[in-house]
């Protein structure tokens, strides 16, 4: 079930072990993290050996439940999954749900932030950088009731990257009305405001 679903109740999660159906390490510390007032005890797919399936969606939406429903049918537990990504208007909105390969098998984000740069200054003077960030969360119960919720938050990309906090992207991006990027944020500054907190937000609202 979608948010916003007409006339259906949200179905409650209860205080207890959850999946975080993630490999990527900045994404499973900042789930935790949001998850920790919630009296939630999260447990990574990696600890549990739950492989990352394929994905196959042509949505964040539809990768994030395809990965929730995985985790949750391989543990017998409720599983949390992100699919988030950059989505950068003057390069038609790509990456978008191809944001990790574009770092390639290494996950090499410094990679990435290049290639974003490259097309940028391919697309010439006149190309704008506004971006945003989208972060879909979908919750999958092990009898397969799913419920996804969409965040977003805009920016504009700059070069070189700045700082060392975050994950991915967060270097190059600066959230509109701020002047730090999220790589120059402190965690707790990106947690309020971030696409995956407006995901979590929203999530919370309706589950917890």
């Amino acid at each position: 079930m979608s948010e916003g679903a007409p006339d259906i109740p949200h179905r409650k999660l209860v205080p207890g072990r959850l999946v975080i159906a993630s490999h990527n390490a900045g994404k499973v510390r900042e789930i935790r993290a949001l998850l920790g007032p919630h009296g939630i005890d999260p447990v990574s797919a990696g600890s549990l050996d739950i492989p990352e399936p394929e994905e196959t969606g042509t949505s964040f939406a539809a990768n994030a439940e395809l990965k929730a429903r995985f985790s949750a049918d391989l543990s017998g537990l409720p599983a949390l999954a992100d699919d988030s990504g950059l989505c950068v208007e003057a390069l038609n909105f790509e990456p978008g749900i191809f944001s990790a390969r574009w770092a390639g098998p290494g996950r090499d984000f410094g990679l990435a932030m290049r290639l974003v740069e490259e097309h940028l200054e391919r697309a010439g003077p006149e190309a704008g950088r506004d971006a945003h960030f989208i972060c879909a969360l979908s919750l999958c119960w092990p009898d397969g009731h799913v419920e996804t919720f969409e965040g977003r938050v805009d920016g504009t990309l700059v070069w070189p990257p700045r700082g060392d906090n975050g994950f991915g992207y967060d270097p190059m991006f600066q959230p509109w009305g701020h002047e730090q990027t999220f790589g120059e944020m402190e965690p707790e500054a990106k947690h309020a405001m971030s696409h995956r907190a407006d995901a979590f937000r929203k999530l919370v609202a309706a589950v917890l």
